[in-house]
Order: C-alpha cells, then sequence, then structure tokens
C-alpha cells in the first residue's frame, strides 16, 4: 500500500492504550461501511499497522483474523500478495433500530447541533481554501447516492460527500469530527430512510451545498448544510417514536 492519503491517515491513526483488537475490527470494519476503504483496496502490511495503531503485533493478528473470518478481508501470498479488502460487514437493522432507539431526545438534538456545526464550519472552509477544479470534484460526489443501488450503497455515497467537504476545508479536526459523526449516525438514518426513493432529495440536498459553494456564498452554503442535517434529524425522531409507539399510543 502507497502513501496514505489524509482521509485514511485518520482511518488508522493511533488507538487509545485501553482499547485491543476489537477495537482495530471496530475502526475497520466502520471505514469499510463509510466507504473510507473499498473492496479491492490493500491494507498496509502486519508491521506497519503495528505502528500505525500502536499496539502490540499480536492484537493486530487477532483483528485481521477476525475479519477473515467474517469474510471483510482475505490475504494473499505471493509477489503480488498482502491483505486485500474482499466483503463489506453485514448491516444489522435489528441493532440499528435498537441503537436509534437508544439514543434520547436530547442526544438526538446534541447529535444534529454537533452535525449542523462542523458541516457548517467545513463549508466556510472549503468556500475559501477550495479551486474551482476541487468543486467540481465535489459536484460529481455529490450525485452519486442519487444512482446508488441499496441502502449500502447509499451510505457509502453519502459519507463519501460530507467527508470530501471536510477533505476541502483542510481542517484535520474537522475531518475527524465529521468521520466521527458519520460513524454514529449515517448507517442508522439510511436504515430509516427509503433509500429508494429519499437518495433522490439526499442528492438534491448535497448539490445545493456544491452550488452555494461555486458561487461564493457561504451563508447559503451553511443553511443548505443547516436544511440537510434538520431533514435527516426530523426522519431519525419520527421513526424512533414511531418505533418506540408502533400501535400509536400517547407520546
Amino acid at each position: 500500500m502507497g502513501q496514505l492519503s489524509g482521509v485514511q491517515s485518520q482511518v488508522f491513526r493511533p488507538l487509545p492504550d485501553v482499547l485491543r483488537s476489537e477495537a482495530i475490527v471496530e475502526r475497520l470494519t466502520t471505514a469499510i461501511t463509510l466507504g473510507l476503504l473499498r473492496q479491492g483496496e490493500q491494507l498496509p502490511v502486519e508491521n506497519q499497522l503495528t505502528a500505525m495503531f500502536g499496539v502490540a503485533t499480536a492484537t493486530v493478528r487477532d483483528a485481521l483474523q477476525s475479519l477473515r473470518d467474517q469474510g471483510i478481508i482475505e490475504t494473499r501470498r505471493g509477489r503480488s500478495g498482502g491483505t486485500f479488502i474482499v466483503g463489506t460487514p453485514e448491516s444489522n437493522s435489528a441493532a440499528l433500530e435498537k441503537r436509534l432507539v437508544g439514543l434520547s431526545m436530547a442526544e438526538l438534538r446534541d447529535l444534529s447541533d454537533e452535525q449542523a456545526s462542523n458541516g457548517m464550519a467545513a463549508v466556510r472552509l472549503a468556500a475559501e481554501r477550495s479551486s474551482t477544479r476541487d468543486i467540481e470534484r465535489l459536484e460529481s460526489i455529490a450525485s452519486l447516492v442519487a444512482t446508488a443501488d441499496s441502502a449500502a450503497a447509499c451510505v457509502r455515497a453519502d459519507s463519501r460527500f460530507h467527508i470530501e467537504i471536510a477533505v476541502l476545508a483542510q481542517s484535520e479536526r474537522l475531518m475527524q469530527t465529521e468521520m466521527r459523526l458519520l460513524s454514529e449516525s449515517v448507517e442508522i438514518l439510511w436504515s430509516v430512510l427509503d433509500w429508494k426513493a429519499d437518495r433522490e432529495w439526499a442528492a438534491a440536498d448535497h448539490l445545493a451545498i456544491v452550488k452555494a459553494l461555486r458561487d461564493g456564498d457561504i451563508d447559503a452554503a451553511q443553511s443548505a448544510v443547516r436544511d440537510h442535517v434538520s431533514r435527516n434529524t426530523y426522519r431519525l425522531v419520527e421513526h424512533r417514536l414511531d418505533a418506540m409507539y408502533p400501535t400509536g399510543g400517547a407520546r
């Protein structure tokens, strides 16, 4: 594997000492779910992963074996060998709904507030620091969700767009925060949405952000981000209430 991109360097950043192989598995499966690491991509070699994550070799080996057992990676021998991503983590709709129902209304509000704040800061910096070519690339990414062929593909396309804005902002802290927020919410969101119908408005929201950036209108870009987050939050709250009160009882 060659030099890591800015996004990949966040995936492979050191882990806290208290975490073990399960944390590596979670970090890598989340990155694959979000599309930060893609099928066919080669992982760094074992000793590189050990240094990147700041853990013992045995910890990395345990994590890689767990991923092999799940069919997510495979290790090939020979000159062109290495460890490659060959599968995607299975989405558990029941577990995702449990995570959503487990969030209080205050926690959902706080999540929405942080998403809006981080996204608005990112588009402001992206407007100041990106080139015309950068915005053209962002526009091509913005519409990918409209042609996604599954909820999982919507997760990856949606995540890629928001992470690309953080990349254009050229802020490592904003990128770290965006990746954390996506790991907490985007898979739950697309388990709630009707992906065949809702991918269209998601793409329209993305393109509205891009248009404002192309026009150099920071206020409009931030407003588009805020509206996008608000719509997502509304759908999460709506589904949470429906899941908690399926018979239509008093809320």
